[in-house]
């Protein structure tokens, strides 16, 4: 048995999933006429209490298209130097909206209000302007740390005075709410767009969902289309995300808890220096004395995947198809290391 937690997003359509797709209404979604994406797109809206939402083929595309409507060419974004946006989409600030970013350092990849403030520039000929704020929830490169509304608040407040946009990057923002028990609406009143990732914690095969405002998505759509992002009949991977929204949201805190197992059977290593605060489904272990290109070897030579985060690092995602028995064996094998 292959145990893989290279990241949540290896999991397979479970046979309640299956069903879903293969059952559902579909039509041509560029016309806006697959009734599955549109009840998709409706479903999530509500949730976050938000006035509209876009189905994409993933949480890249979603975030870049954010960029793209919230920033002009010479105008900049404010973000955590270990962004998603930053480290792991090709560059597409740069390419994709011709945009500055400036970055910041913070506490397990997260930023405060007063680093915000400090980080606008000056109405100044030399400086690109300030225009968008993003942050990520949870923090994949802080080991799924979470913000909190208290957080959250207090910079939204800094965007409103400065005339600032304020986007953020929810690829696992479940996760993070199954854990501090806020609600999706009280995140939606606080963005003006929101990535959500349905193939990640939620187990679908494919997709990501963009929400803001009627205008910004009528505006996305325009993007979307010109980056090749308009599929037809799509409602057979929307129907997974209803699926997953209506039976895998509350098994996310599952997932935590074997993570936090996880993180313990680690720290047992000689080599683990150190296992970072496990808030949700990432487990991200400093090593000492060993490589992580030697540490991930031995694992696979028993069978585990897990993938280097770092000089020192690697990282472990718990996820769907990683269960207790799974956790058992992981244990067992990690022990004879």
């Amino acid at each position: 048995m292959i145990i893989d937690l290279r990241s949540d997003t290896v999991t397979r359509p479970t046979a309640g999933m299956k069903e879903a797709m293969f059952s559902a209404p579909v039509g041509d979604d560029v016309f806006g006429e697959d009734p599955t994406v549109n009840a998709l797109e409706e479903k999530v809206a509500k949730l976050f209490g938000m006035e509209a939402a876009m189905f994409c083929p993933s949480g890249t595309m979603t975030n870049q298209i954010a960029i793209r409507l919230h920033t002009r060419i010479q105008t900049e974004v404010i973000c955590h130097k270990y962004s998603h946006i930053y480290l792991y989409e090709g560059g597409g600030i740069m390419s994709n909206s011709l945009a500055s970013v400036k970055l910041l350092e913070g506490d397990l990849g997260k930023i405060t209000a007063d680093q915000v403030k400090a980080a606008i520039n000056p109405d100044d000929v030399h400086a690109p302007e300030t225009t968008l704020v993003s942050l990520e929830n949870t923090m994949n490169k802080g080991g799924g740390s979470i913000y909190t509304l208290d957080e959250i608040i207090p910079i939204r407040k800094i965007c409103d005075e400065n005339g600032l946009k304020l986007h953020l990057d929810g690829a696992r923002l479940f996760n993070a709410l199954a854990e501090s028990g806020e609600s999706p609406a009280a995140w939606g009143a606080q963005f003006d767009t929101i990535s959500i990732c349905l193939s990640k914690g939620l187990g679908c095969p494919v997709g990501s969902l963009l929400l803001g405002s009627k205008a910004d998505i009528k505006r996305a759509r325009k993007v979307r289309k010109s980056w090749g992002g308009g599929m037809r009949q799509a409602g057979f991977l929307a129907a997974a995300g209803i699926y997953a929204l209506d039976n895998h949201v509350l098994r996310l805190t599952e997932d935590h808890a074997r993570a936090r197992a996880l993180g313990e059977m680690l720290l047992k290593l000689s080599f683990v220096s150190e296992v970072f605060p496990v808030a949700t489904n990432i487990v991200i272990a400093r090593l000492e004395g060993i490589s992580p290109e030697e540490f991930l070897k031995i694992l696979a030579e028993k069978e585990i995947k897990a993938v280097k985060f770092g000089p020192d690092l690697v990282r472990f995602v718990t996820h769907l198809d990683f269960g207790d028995g799974e956790l058992e064996e992981f244990g067992k094998r990690v022990g004879k290391i």
